[in-house]
């Protein structure tokens, strides 16, 4: 299973290789401190060096070592919750801000990328989401003629029979194609984002994690092994690398969830015309969601999932991807795996990602595993916000961000959540 030049990193760093920051002094005291480096903390640090203000970012690792160059790289904007039950429960205008605002967080991601030049391989080349089951096919097709009629989005079914012209599986049973969804190499957008961020005035502080937050008299007094810095503002972007101890509230409210992908060896080009004609990301309907996309070169293919065993043994750890992987393109049966790897994303209680302010302190968070688009929309968000700016309003304002139910931090209940979600993918229960 295993290529003769495998690694446990991330592919992406092939390209875009993390490497140690520079270590600068810390200040005693200024304007905004950001905690967390990664889209959603660079965005927001950005935004406010840009309108003048005096910002450092702190980082418990190296700048981009965690989800924002771990990911897929597929810029969806994704919400978890469908629409036609995001009407249910919110009401049908309600749902359409929701999803509203996912849309205009993905046009304004392509313009932030066109604008600032920034180049890692983005392109709006479709989303094919597969049907697992005959009436899951019903049900994204009544997903895309709401989201046709209720938004303007394009989306449309495509029946099994001519399933092959999206993807080169019998698996699904049909599937949903969203053209307004596409793809990026998350490493280089990260570089791309860091590099623009301390260019504006903006300091990163890597391998100093935030042990401490505390109110001042001027704001907050915030403790790190490297010394104390005082802040006017704080912004929280920690997503699913959260500390339990040094940020308490906010433990309690994002369940860490570990994802998995691995790397096809390069393919013949024939075999990728075949698996994946049009280049597409994909996704399906399964609770234990599988999410796959070619490399940005067109000559690899990247799957991920869930985590596996927590083993020293490689095959061990991805063998249910490689499995899966099988099951979706058999033709791929003796391809070796030429990376592996895994990171953290952060669920919400409601699965919804959160913009928030509790006790003076502003958070960017719980992205669902959608970060690539609302990682940086929101973080930039809660920037306009402590900058008073009226384009700080999001529709998820006015959404509770509560405490997960006998949580602290620790997620003793996910064997058992994988489990239900497992037994549900079994019977069929959409």
């Amino acid at each position: 299973m295993l290529s003769a030049n495998f690694h446990e990193t991330p592919y992406w760093w092939e390209a875009a290789p993390i490497g140690e920051p520079l270590q600068r002094d810390l200040p005693k005291r200024c304007d905004a401190a950001v905690v967390g480096a990664g889209y959603a903390g660079l965005s927001a640090a950005l935004t406010l060096a840009r309108a003048g203000r005096d910002v450092h970012v702190l980082e418990k690792d190296t700048p981009g070592q965690g989800a924002s160059t771990r990911n897929g790289g597929i810029a969806s904007g994704n919400l978890r919750v469908s629409f036609g039950r995001m009407t249910e429960l919110f009401g049908r205008e309600r749902a359409k801000a929701f999803y509203g605002e996912g849309k205009a967080a993905r046009e304004d991601l392509a313009r932030f990328i066109r604008d600032e030049g920034i180049a890692c391989d983005f392109s709006l080349v479709g989303r094919f989401t597969g049907a697992v089951r005959a009436h899951h096919y019903e049900g994204l097709a009544r997903e895309c003629e709401l989201l046709e009629r209720e938004l303007g989005i394009e989306a449309y079914v495509v029946p099994r029979a001519e399933q092959h012209g999206e993807i080169g599986t019998d698996i699904y049973r049909g599937g949903a194609v969203r053209p307004d969804i596409g793809g990026l190499h998350p490493a280089l957008f990260h570089r791309g984002l860091l590099e623009r961020t301390e260019a504006s005035g903006a300091i990163v502080h890597g391998r100093t994690p935030v042990t401490g937050l505390r109110p001042d008299a001027d704001g907050f007094e915030i403790e790190t092994p490297r010394g104390r810095v005082a802040a006017g503002d704080v912004i929280i972007a920690t997503n699913g690398y959260t500390g339990r101890h040094a940020l308490p509230w906010l433990a309690r409210r994002v369940v860490p969830v570990a994802s998995q992908i691995i790397v096809t060896e390069p393919l013949d080009a024939d075999v990728m015309n075949r698996l994946n004609p049009k280049r597409r990301m994909f996704g399906e309907t399964r609770h234990l969601y599988h999410y796959f996309r070619p490399s940005p070169d067109g000559t690899r293919i990247l799957f991920g999932g869930r985590r596996g065993a927590q083993s020293g043994d490689p095959n061990k750890k991805m063998g249910h991807l490689y499995r899966y992987l099988l099951r979706v393109f058999p033709e791929l049966e003796g391809v070796a795996i030429s990376h592996c790897w895994w990171g953290y994303v952060a669920m919400t209680g409601d699965q919804l990602p959160k913009v928030a302010v509790h006790d003076g302190v502003h958070y960017a968070t719980g992205f669902c595993g959608s970060g690539v688009v609302w990682a940086r929309w929101l973080g930039r968000k809660a920037a306009l916000r402590i900058l008073g700016d009226a384009d700080s309003e999001t529709a998820f304002d006015d959404v509770p961000f509560r405490a997960v139910p006998l949580y602290d931090g620790r997620p003793w209940f996910l064997p058992a959540a994988i489990a239900w979600q497992g037994f549900k993918d079994h019977v069929g229960w959409y």
